[in-house]
């Protein structure tokens, strides 16, 4: 619990992901044969095997947002990074990279219902522009302070997409006990973006199978939107998102993993969102492709919550991909 307490506290915005990729090479370097760190700055962990390269990825990047401009009073305007929703902004805490600290509000005269973040700034604290100036300058981003809490069986966090990916991917690779295929755990950058660090790591594998590993909404909250996703009833096998349609050939093997290891597992077919593997699957001449999600509430919130049920099931579920033979 401590390292997944440490995993998602880390600064990691899209494009400033070194802190999280540090720690996690950190912890995974004594498990695995070889580390490199592609131009993106995607980490890939290979595991030699004799078998074909099954790649399994976790993204380290998170939402945050980038400074634009410096009014004369030293408040801060700023542009997302990724998935900002106004309505998760309102005087919430950020935190810069340089440890400035800051709370978002809107502008008084318009009506809190109406703030859309070109109406938002950062209080830093600064009374001047010079003031303000030294403190942060433009085009540093912060990422949104969260308190990790424990709440019986479920976790909260401010970065479980995707850091809840990353820790069960590094668990996993801890475990193995046999290693078939020649195998590369991949932590990817700038998903939030559009999937870039994925498309690049891909290409420097160049697997022949690859699954990634995410976080996806559920429906089991008081009048939610109908998703057939629950906290704790295990891991998914997602069909399709807005960004790929599950290859029969991933989707075969990962049930067919599950259903020998005995893990519960849940499919999912979402109409939105994406994952790298909408990425990965149109590298070179194509690849077999696939995700696996952990079921998360309150995604892209400073507080998106998981049950370590599941988290415990998706480490066992990608312990088994990677000790069965592709």
């Amino acid at each position: 619990m401590e390292l997944l307490k440490k995993i998602t506290e880390a600064f990691g915005p899209s494009g400033r992901e070194d802190e999280v990729r540090e720690l996690i090479k950190s912890e995974i370097e004594p498990y695995v044969d070889e580390i490199t760190v592609d131009n993106m700055g995607n980490l890939i962990c290979r595991k030699k095997g004799n078998g074909k390269k099954l790649m399994m990825a976790a993204h380290m990047d998170e939402i945050g947002i980038m400074v634009t401009h410096i009014d004369k009073n030293g408040f801060v305007r700023f542009a997302a990074v990724g998935g900002v929703y106004p309505y998760n902004c309102i005087h919430r805490a950020v935190r810069f990279e340089n440890g400035v600290e800051g709370v978002i509000s809107g502008e008084g005269k318009t009506a809190m219902r109406d703030w859309t973040l070109d109406k938002m700034f950062v209080d830093i604290g600064a009374e001047s522009y010079e003031e303000a100036s030294k403190m942060v300058k433009i085009g540093d981003m912060a990422t949104f302070n969260g308190r990790f809490a424990v709440m019986g069986k479920k976790v909260t966090g401010k970065t479980m997409d995707d850091r809840v990916a990353c820790y069960a991917l590094l668990e996993a690779v801890k475990r193995i006990e046999k290693c078939p295929n020649d195998f590369y755990a991949v932590f990817t950058t700038q998903e939030e973006l559009g999937l870039r660090g994925a498309k690049v790591a891909a290409a420097v594998v160049e697997p022949d199978m690859a699954i990634a590993v995410d976080v996806s909404s559920v429906g089991d909250t008081p009048e939610s939107n109908v998703i057939d996703l629950t906290l704790g009833k295990g891991p998914s096998v997602k069909i399709r998102d807005a960004s790929y349609i599950i290859s029969p050939k991933a989707r075969d093997f990962m049930i067919k993993c599950a259903n020998e290891a005995g893990i519960p597992y849940q499919l999912e077919a979402a109409s939105f969102g994406g994952t790298d593997t909408g990425a990965i699957m149109l590298t070179g001449t194509g690849v077999p492709a696939a995700t696996t999600s952990i079921p998360t509430r309150y995604i892209h919130s400073p507080q998106e919550t998981v049950h370590m049920d599941d988290v415990e099931n998706e480490i066992k579920f990608i312990k088994k991909m990677i000790e069965t033979e592709i």
